[in-house]
């Protein structure tokens, strides 16, 4: 009987999230077929944009800018840190750790698909002199999570472009 009641539970659980449209989060289609990435060599949030574009969508990286219907430039990227709150003694118990970073999207000919945008991501921290190894180790992880809702943010954003149709002049 109890195992009954169980079976019927998972199963409206099952149809409760297949009929509100529930699915994997699996490949991301872009609008475009080939994108150059025009990003800087040290950037993390560059190195974690060119992994997602290759390996999760359908979109192919070129390493001719010509050949590209799309090109990510990353213009900024800013790591912050600012004091939220002290203790008794003056320091620092809180901090907000903020990633900021800004992105256009052109084609080869310089019109702007995704004109210039600022994302900004931010994670509070609480702060203790006797834990700092472990706070900095905790630090490092939240600006790897801000980076990669940054990522999806932007190719979320490439969802929606809408590539220029070639000129035919001639």
């Amino acid at each position: 009987m109890r195992q009954a009641y169980l079976s019927a539970f998972l199963l409206s659980i099952l149809l409760t999230l297949v009929s509100c449209g529930f699915q994997l989060r699996g490949s991301q289609t872009l609008p475009i077929d080939r994108v150059y990435l025009a990003l800087p060599v040290n950037s993390p949030i560059g190195a974690e944009i060119t992994r997602v574009v290759r390996s999760s969508s359908n979109a192919s990286v070129v390493r001719d800018r010509k050949s590209a219907q799309a090109i990510i430039e990353l213009l900024a990227e800013q790591r912050e840190r600012e004091v939220l709150s002290i203790n008794a003694q003056g320091r620092a118990r809180e901090y907000q750790l903020r990633l900021r970073t800004t992105f256009r999207v052109i084609d080869p000919e310089g019109n702007e698909l995704i004109a210039p945008t600022t994302l900004l991501a931010r994670r509070d921290i609480a702060f203790n002199e006797s834990e700092l190894l472990a706070k900095e180790s905790e630090e490092a992880l939240l600006y790897r999570d801000m980076q990669s809702d940054l990522v999806r943010q932007i190719v979320n954003r490439l969802q929606g472009i809408k590539p220029v149709a070639p000129s035919n002049a001639g």
